[in-house]
């Protein structure tokens, strides 16, 4: 047995500096530990058991057009004869009448992609020659398509003169069929699917996706549902439900789990929620490490720790290696608890660990001793160097360096921004006219998403630091003032209108807690539609600031999940964290006391309405899948409190405790706080700023849990589930891109998600709090 205990961390024994990319382990191998389903936050990112990170649009069809994934790409009906039927099979469906009519896609929907799959359902009112599913290119040389008559097969013309056709299936007309195409470059195919069946497939396919759609031009793409390339074919006549476009390369199993869950009564696909586990073969992974013959022994180990909370065992132990041979540390994988009733009361416990790819299992000798009732609170020794303080120098030539390059590509574009383009969906929410000529933004900011206003929130940052970091350049910086200035003098006004009357002694709501629903409206609802958005600012109580109305933040009160129908809701108070962040560094940099009055006016807002909240509903607000998610706000309402020294701030930064996580339960009794692992299987980046502002609550409460709950995350997050490049998501079970591991210490067991891995906001999120806890702990 080593001669060295291991025990419990005090601040300031671990070294923070450049541990951002650990080493790729030598010795691994599987876990032995299956995960366990429920522990895994499966929501809204599957459906049809595939992470909605792979999916470019989704067309329902059951009364318009629009993309209900959560990127936007809202088609146009063309012509004059689409309608939207009733339909016994999926309630209502659009029906194309070979008229002429047909569906447009945006033209930036594809772009970027080099890999696409399309799926869908179709009912053929004639089996009339020339008919097309879809057609997405550029010209009738230059295009992606599949033919729906004349035998349903699907083709690819690279431009080049080379096309690439799978053999054909007669589809039968006047009933439903579900269709598919999955063009995959990295396999060299094009297949084609009838009813969630392979139907035809070409081989040593050299074409992909960005040769057929044009990368810069938008305007030079023609995106076609139900009509071709070429003008004087014919046009679809058929009804159509539930059109999606990947931008992965969909397998057999996943082709036919989209067909076989639209079941009648199911809404042409739903299949959202919990999916069996994936079979993920472990044929590749080796059996034992290379290093596995050159050990002889891998000592025991003696650890303490303190009752109620788990021990930190060390990731690494010394080993000894065959004939006195000099070796590094080996990896050993202890056994992680799901609660602290192991070591609830002093005593000694055994653990028996695994180093993987051997056949070693060290034990760790465990001490649990009282806790004590007096805990030193480590202390913010370290502040950051004010932006104006940082200067980049040219390189000993002269020449700008490639920080100065890249610092001056940044600042130019963003100097010739125009700031009512990030504020026209604040004017939209509160019905304000809109200046003229100004643009609205895209993406996760267009008109009917969710989320809107986040990117306006990051713009003020932006702009603040901007300020505060071109000392070098006077002009550029009076730039940034003036933005800075206008978006803050505009956002004032919007809120001071809130919860006032629109004519002096007209009808108000001053009272954030008694918000009504919308003029005409039977309850709260997301409906952001250019004719179906409320504007009823002087019903939203003072002080409300949002680019949307408040009712997504009562709908989430009230259990609403994430999605993309009006019933659903998408992260409010993860956009309303965006906005307070930057009207906080509007005043703090730029100096503008308005900034601050617009921030305290919201804040107070919030916590008017969280206040009222029990417990069991907070736990089930910041639990839900994306819909809780709510960015870092309890750190912009302990920075809010340390600003204004109201403590109700502060107060409110508390009611943002994921207390599951934080805690384990309402009785605080394991959780982060206790060492004991909450996060396997959870949205990663959902987690990470919570975390930052359980650290931010801490340096302004010093309430020593806090500062645990940061240290023991950060420690478990870099060990367990960090990978060679300093990612933490992506791994195929969960299969979603975005969550962490269904259990720590088993990315190799699971393999890596198809979706991607490695979210830069993790990583963006990590490096935050990797800095902040190095302010206390160098």
């Amino acid at each position: 047995m080593s001669g060295r205990v291991y025990s419990e961390p005090k601040a300031g024994d671990m070294t923070r500096v450049g541990i951002f990319f650990i080493l790729v382990l030598t010795l691994f191998t599987v876990s032995p530990a299956l995960p366990e389903r429920d522990r895994v936050q499966e929501g809204a990112q599957l459906l049809d058991g595939i992470g909605e990170t792979g999916l470019i649009a989704r067309y329902m069809f059951n009364g318009n057009a629009e993309d209900s994934s959560r990127n936007n790409f809202h088609a146009t009906l063309r012509g004059t004869g689409a309608t939207f039927v009733e339909d016994s099979r999926f309630g209502r469906a659009l029906n194309l009448p070979g008229d002429g009519s047909y569906v447009q896609l945006p033209g930036n929907a594809l772009t970027h992609e080099d890999t696409i799959s399309v799926t869908g359902w179709l009912w053929l009112n004639s089996d009339a020659p020339g008919q097309r599913f879809f057609d997405f290119g550029q010209s009738a040389s230059q295009n992606l398509a599949a033919a729906a008559t004349d035998s349903f097969r699907a083709s690819i013309n690279s431009g080049a003169g080379v096309i690439s056709e799978t053999t054909g299936t007669e589809v039968p007309a006047n009933q439903w069929v579900h269709l598919a195409v999955v063009l995959d470059p990295a396999g060299r195919t094009l297949t084609s699917y009838l009813n969630g069946v392979r139907a035809g497939q070409a081989t040593n396919v050299a074409a992909n996706a960005a040769q057929v759609i044009h990368q810069t031009s938008a305007d030079a793409n023609r995106l076609y549902i139900g009509r071709s390339q070429n003008d004087a074919a014919a046009t679809l006549n058929a009804r159509l439900r539930d059109v999606r476009i990947y931008r992965i390369a969909l397998t057999d199993p996943q082709v036919a789990a989209i067909r076989n869950n639209a079941s009648p009564g199911r809404q042409g696909g739903g299949g959202r929620g919990r999916t069996p586990a994936p079979v993920i073969s472990t044929v590749a992974i080796p059996k034992e490490s290379p290093l596995a013959s050159q050990l002889r022994t891998v000592p025991d180990i003696k650890a303490e720790t303190v009752a109620g909370r788990a021990p930190r065992l060390p990731y690494a132990i010394p080993a000894i290696y065959r004939d006195k041979a000099k070796g590094p540390d080996v990896r050993v994988v202890w056994p992680s608890p799901k609660d602290n009733s192991q070591f609830i009361e002093p005593g000694t416990y055994t653990v028996t660990g695994k180093v993987p790819g051997t056949s070693f299992q060290p034990k760790a000798t465990v001490t649990v001793k009282e806790a004590s009732k007096t805990v030193p609170a480590p202390k913010r020794l370290v502040e950051a160097f004010p932006l104006g303080q940082v200067v980049l120098d040219r390189d000993t030539k002269g020449r700008d360096t490639p920080f100065i390059k890249n610092r001056d590509k940044f600042i130019r574009g963003l100097a010739e921004s125009n700031p009512d383009s990030f504020l026209y969906n604040f004017r939209d929410a509160f019905g304000q006219k809109q200046p003229e000529g100004v643009k609205p933004l895209g993406g996760w900011d267009s008109q009917t998403t969710r989320l809107r206003g986040h990117a306006s929130g990051h713009y003020l940052s932006a702009i603040a630091q901007a300020y505060a970091g071109t000392i070098y350049d006077e002009a550029l910086r009076a730039n940034f003032l003036k933005k800075m200035n206008y978006l803050i003098d505009t956002l004032y006004d919007l809120s001071q209108k809130s919860g006032r009357p629109a004519q002096e002694g007209g009808p108000f709501n001053a009272d954030p807690t008694k918000v009504p629903t919308g003029p005409g409206r039977e309850g709260y609802d997301s409906n952001l539609r250019a004719d179906g958005i409320r504007t009823d600012y002087w019903n939203w109580g003072r002080g409300f600031i949002s680019a949307y109305p408040p009712d997504q933040f009562i709908m989430l009160e009230q259990g609403a999940t994430y999605g993309t129908q009006n019933t659903q809701i998408w992260a409010p108070y993860y956009t309303l964290h965006k906005i307070l962040a930057g009207l906080l560094d509007c005043y703090e940099v730029g100096g503008n006391p308005k900034a601050l009055e617009i921030a305290k006016d919201m804040g107070a807002w919030a916590y008017a309405r969280l206040k009222l909240l029990p417990i069991p509903t907070r736990i089930s607000m910041w639990s839900r899948y994306i819909a809780g998610e709510y960015g870092g706000m309890n750190e912009v309402m302990a920075r809010l409190s340390r600003l204004t020294r109201d403590r109700q701030f502060l107060e409110c930064a508390k009611l943002f405790d994921n207390i599951n996580v934080f805690y384990g339960n309402a009785d605080h009794e394991h959780g982060l706080a206790k060492n004991v692992d909450t996060i396997r299987g959870k949205h990663a980046n959902q987690h990470i700023p919570q975390i930052t502002g359980a650290l931010e609550t801490y340096r302004d409460t010093l309430e020593f849990p806090y500062y645990q709950i940061a240290d023991n995350f950060w420690n478990i997050v870099t060990h367990s589930y960090m990978y060679s490049i300093g990612g933490v998501a992506g791994a195929r079970n969960p299969n979603n891109a975005e969550c962490f591991t269904a259990e720590p210490d088993t990315l190799w067991e699971n393999g890596f998600a198809n979706g991607g891995q490695n979210e830069t906001c993790c990583t963006y999120n990590l490096l935050k709090l990797d800095r902040q806890l190095f302010m206390f702990d160098q």
